[in-house]
């Protein structure tokens, strides 16, 4: 009988999934071919197959090894006791599918065979199927398709992991190229948040590209965020009276803007702090500024706007303050009884010298000064976040990608959250709507 060029050995101990074979005299030379392919015996991260009547179970090579032999089983065993762990990962029974997870296991002396290239296609899926997409071919067998389930992608978290220059990005490029190259999916939507600026070469003709510093502007409005996600960006953290005088005011500066300009669905009963509503970070700054730093005619009692005490020179004011290009006013200084301190106590001198140098930098620019979403003082705003939602996520194109490069690292880690919390918000509450989640599904991708 002619031997099978497929057995590698028999089970010797089983212990759960973790099953340790014993490798047979023939599998000594390391090297099998099969129908014209060369094939690594014990090769770590190979796969083997152990037949147990109508039902085939599937493993991994996980550790190889050799033992030692009494002297009176040398010219026996003479390479010594060579054996192999591998770990059981499924079973498919015969003319079926190849399914995860184990509903028995093998007994001692269980054949265990190679897994050729002929049957891997088996564990790895047809390239038929309809809810797979190929991305690229097995290392081991390259006449096989590697596929992906776009289904269980798209529907569940996944990651790409592995060490730097391994291939992680080349990989996610090109599982996205699979999903929007051709017609196969004509609704997919994918949203790529790129923070070192390397994907916009991977797709020249199906991405469309938003950058801090590049001709299409990616502009991200501060007041599309929530006063948790906003402090860390502007004055830093606060606590105590701070907190809430600074909420206060915000809340106050979106009530008079809803006042002014009435927004569907916005009421001043429902408006909180965390409402998506146009407010001047601008004016925000100044009118703090102005409640901590000003001095006045008046005791703090009586202090309001009129009794400011701005300082004059040969009888004129020498600077009110301008919010857009973040000039504080000047005062006249306590130099007698006539001058008063403002009446606020509020600690927020430092949280404000904060704000203002950020509301400076112009590294900044796309988000305190976001294009058509920027808000003037008296609350006026070019455009409305339906645009800004739009533009990422309703164009012709189907891949968006934020490129985040040019952002300043210490801001990149807040402005991701946000970023995911308003697109997340986007979609819930446009679910029911033809361009919504439930239509047109959304992948996002994050890439560190």
């Amino acid at each position: 009988m002619t031997p099978d060029p497929t057995l590698l050995g028999v089970v010797d101990d089983v212990r759960g999934a973790t099953v340790s074979v014993r490798l047979s005299e023939d599998t000594v030379s390391g090297l099998s071919v099969i129908e014209g392919h060369a094939y690594r015996i014990g090769q770590v991260g190979s796969f083997v197959r152990i037949p147990i009547g109508y039902t085939d179970l599937y493993g991994v090579v996980s550790q190889v090894g050799a033992g030692a032999v009494p002297e009176n089983l040398r010219e026996e065993e003479q390479y010594g006791r060579r054996w192999m762990t591998i770990q059981l990962v499924g079973e498919a029974g015969r003319g079926q599918p190849f399914q995860r997870g184990l509903a028995q296991h093998p007994t001692i002396d269980d054949p265990v065979h190679l897994l050729a290239e002929r049957d891997l296609e088996l564990l790895y899926g047809s390239r038929e199927a309809a809810d797979c997409i190929e991305v690229g071919r097995l290392a081991n067998a390259e006449s096989i398709p590697a596929l992906v389930n776009i289904d269980r992608l798209v529907t569940r978290h996944s990651a790409v992991v592995g060490a730097t220059g391994s291939g992680k990005s080349n990989t996610v490029a090109r599982i996205l190229d699979s999903i929007v190259a051709g017609d196969r999916f004509p609704s997919a939507r994918i949203l790529l948040l790129d923070i070192h600026g390397e994907y916009a070469n991977a797709f020249p003709d199906s991405a469309t590209v938003f950058s801090v510093d590049g001709d299409n502007a990616l502009d991200v409005p501060y007041w599309a965020m929530t006063f948790d996600e906003l402090l860390p960006l502007t004055t830093g953290p606060l606590e105590g009276p701070e907190r809430a005088g600074v909420q206060d005011k915000i809340i106050e500066l979106k009530r008079a803007a809803v006042t002014a300009d009435p927004r569907e669905g916005v009421s001043l009963r429902t408006l909180t702090v965390d409402s998506p509503v146009p407010f001047s970070i601008h004016q925000l700054w100044l009118e703090l500024h102005k409640s901590v730093n000003a001095t006045h005619t008046t005791p703090a009692t009586g202090q309001s706007e009129a009794t400011e005490a701005f300082l004059e020179e040969n009888g004129k004011v020498v600077e009110k303050g301008d919010p857009m290009k973040v000039i504080a006013p000047q005062y006249e200084p306590q130099r007698d009884k006539a001058i008063f301190l403002s009446g606020s106590k509020l600690n927020l001198r430092r949280p404000l010298e904060i704000l203002a140098s950020r509301l400076r930098d112009r590294r900044l620019d796309f988000l305190f000064r976001p294009g058509e979403w920027t808000v003037e003082p008296g609350g006026k705003v070019g455009a409305d976040l339906d645009r800004l939602l739009e533009a990422w996520l309703g164009g012709p194109r189907p891949v968006t990608i934020l490129d985040l490069s040019g952002v300043p690292p210490t801001t990149l880690k807040t402005l991701v959250g946000a970023l995911l919390r308003i697109v997340y918000d986007g979609l819930f509450w446009g679910r029911r709507l033809s361009i919504g989640g439930c239509e047109r599904p959304l992948l996002v991708v994050l890439d560190d």
